[in-house]
């Protein structure tokens, strides 16, 4: 699961800027959030960013 929370965090590094106590921060959060996950890595990690992420509204088409 190491490798899951660092790619994560390496992932999410990416997308926002953080200061390296945010960094550590993030990195506890996301161990919080895989511990109680089942599945393959890949899915996991993608899980724990839209965790991170938070609550976003999709965007939908308006009809015509």
């Amino acid at each position: 699961m190491e490798t899951v929370v660092e790619r994560v965090v390496r992932t999410y590094g990416m997308m926002v800027a953080l200061a390296p106590n945010e960094e550590e921060e993030v990195r506890q959060r996301v161990l919080k959030f895989v511990e109680g996950q089942a599945g393959d890595n890949n899915t996991i990690a993608v899980e724990a960013i839209k965790f991170l992420r938070g609550p976003k509204l999709s965007r939908k088409r308006r009809p015509k």
